[in-house]
């Protein structure tokens, strides 16, 4: 059991944690800006450490100033809450490389998952059902055939991307050179990373997700489902566990179904597959 965590985050994320970890006598240690010092989560910490000025990149962001955090307070594991550093893969290497306990996934499933590209080879080598789609595309032939192939209406995609940032819906084949061109721009400003890919577009779908959990002693399982439907620009507005729009005759073939496919992914029982999850994440099904 960890002696105590540092929280590379703030407020109400941060408040979560590090009452957990009260809960769990475990001592906790805040980080803050200097625009957050009277926040309630450096007070409600067992230490605080200020990590720099006002803006992220150099405070939240900044990676060796978190770091020292740690040290000086003798943390010996950091959870990053959601946001500013949570998927970076070069933050978690950088904890474990400083003996500091990452509590988050692993960097290679992270390095993996944050590339909906390489995410999407990895699941078709698992055997998971997947819509029609394509990988990196980089000329407009390529685009064109790929259109006529997956049919008509389609999706872009950035393969970096998060939040509805980068998409396209395409349902006449003379606006996808421009949407095309479009995404990619919008991708590169977002996330550094013009990649796009493109996927069938489901025009009335239900956006079903399952949380899985996982340890590093090889003990897998999944906790059923949770409907995420009711979006508002690709974001989530509510969820709700289990889902209440499953038809009654098929919900627990389709819940068996997708609890055998998550089970295949979590144990890797396929070679291809090469990431494993050893916290708690989730995947979505539509």
């Amino acid at each position: 059991m960890f002696k105590k965590v540092l929280v590379a985050n703030r407020g109400e994320i941060a408040l979560r944690v590090i009452r957990a970890c009260r809960e769990m006598g475990i001592k906790s240690v805040a980080v803050y800006s200097t625009a957050d010092a009277d926040a309630l989560h450096v007070k409600f910490a067992d230490q605080a450490v200020c990590i720099g000025p006002p803006p992220s990149r150099l405070s939240y962001l900044n990676i060796p100033s978190l770091i020292s955090a740690a040290e000086i307070t003798g943390a010996d594991a950091i959870h990053p809450g959601y946001g500013f550093l949570s998927e970076n893969a070069d933050f978690a290497e950088v904890c474990r490389k400083c003996k500091l306990t990452w509590i988050g996934p692993s960097p290679d499933a992270m390095r993996l998952m944050g590339d909906k590209i390489r995410a999407r080879e990895a699941m078709a080598k698992a055997g998971v059902p997947m819509l029609p789609g394509t990988a990196g595309i980089h000329d407009e032939i390529q685009l064109l055939e790929a259109a006529a192939r997956i049919g008509l209406p389609v999706i872009l995609k950035a393969a970096a991307g998060g939040g509805g940032r980068g998409m396209k819906i395409i349902h006449d084949p003379d606006r996808l050179a421009n949407d095309w061109n479009t995404g990619r721009t919008e991708a590169l400003a977002a996330f550094g990373n013009p990649e796009m890919f493109m996927e069938r577009y489901c025009q009335k779908p239900r956006h079903i997700e399952i949380q899985v959990i996982g340890d590093k002693h090889g003990h897998y399982t999944h906790l059923g489902e949770r409907e995420c439907s009711i979006q508002r620009r690709h974001q989530k507005v509510i969820e709700e566990a289990p889902s209440p729009r499953s038809p009654r005759a098929c919900a627990p073939r389709c819940r068996r179904g997708q609890g055998h496919h998550q089970d295949r992914l979590l144990q890797r029982r396929h070679p291809g597959v090469p990431a494993r999850q050893s916290t708690a994440g989730s995947t979505s099904w539509r």
